[in-house]
């Protein structure tokens, strides 16, 4: 009896077919997302109109979900409280192809939490493009909400309009906010700079977290030389999308 030899390239092709195969499970998963929050959003479209052409109450609403579940038994989402944050998803996103090409890449779970919180046109759809640019979990999302992010982001008084060209200005000044919120601190009100810095590396996730997509901690207390005199920067970051070193200065 003889035993095949595992070629020396097996290994290589195993890892390469693994990987096309949970790429594949990926686009999958997004694409039934993508597909049921349309169909969600298409539900929501109709049950609002016939509210506001026929006047459908809570009752016809709760007819109508016992009624789909019955028909689709093996889904869940049917509920009478589900289809009527189908009806405010419609009325919050009343453009089909804002649907297509945003609502739908985000989960249902994130875009009921959306709605539900955000009530202006214009802040939730940048709370929307944010999230999907930066892979907010919902609860991220949440939090970036109630910490008034949409409000702090790029409000930072600098002097970046006449000190960089642009387009890099603008993009410096989005970068920054006003004011930063470091509520992961467990600090005393008249806490040291070394005490700051100790609590804020201690903690260099939420931190990041918090300065926002793009930066890349380098290091603390790092030695600079200018002229005949050292220097010791407090914090240093590296920014992705500006290209250049971020100094933090507490």
């Amino acid at each position: 009896m003889t035993t095949e030899l595992v070629p020396s390239t097996y290994d290589g092709f195993l890892r390469k077919l693994k990987d096309r195969v949970r790429r594949a499970q990926l686009q999958a998963a997004l694409s039934v997302n993508s597909r049921l929050v349309l169909l969600y959003w298409r539900i929501g479209r109709d049950i609002l109109s016939r509210q506001r052409e026929e006047g459908w109450g809570a009752k016809v609403v709760a007819r109508l979900a016992r009624d789909l579940r019955s028909a689709f038994p093996e889904m869940k989402g049917f509920s009478p409280r589900n289809l009527l944050f189908m009806r405010s998803l419609a009325e919050a996103y009343p453009d089909e192809e804002i649907v297509k090409q945003l609502v739908s890449l985000l989960p249902w779970g994130h875009n009921v939490r959306l709605v539900q919180k955000v009530k202006e046109p214009a802040k939730r759809e940048w709370y929307l493009r944010t999230t999907l640019e930066q892979g907010w979990s919902r609860d991220m999302m949440l939090a970036q909400i109630d910490s008034g992010l949409y409000e702090r982001q790029g409000r930072a008084p600098t002097n970046f309009e006449w000190t960089l060209p642009a387009p890099q200005s603008d993009l410096a000044q989005q970068v920054v906010k006003d004011p930063y919120n470091f509520d992961f601190l467990v600090l005393h009100e008249n806490a040291r700079e070394r005490e700051l810095e100790r609590g804020l590396l201690a903690h260099i996730r939420e931190f990041l977290l918090e300065l926002g997509v793009g930066f890349a901690f380098v290091g603390n207390q790092v030695p600079i030389e200018v002229g005949d005199q050292d220097f010791y920067l407090d914090l240093l970051f590296y920014h992705l999308h500006l290209r250049c070193y971020v100094v933090i200065d507490l």
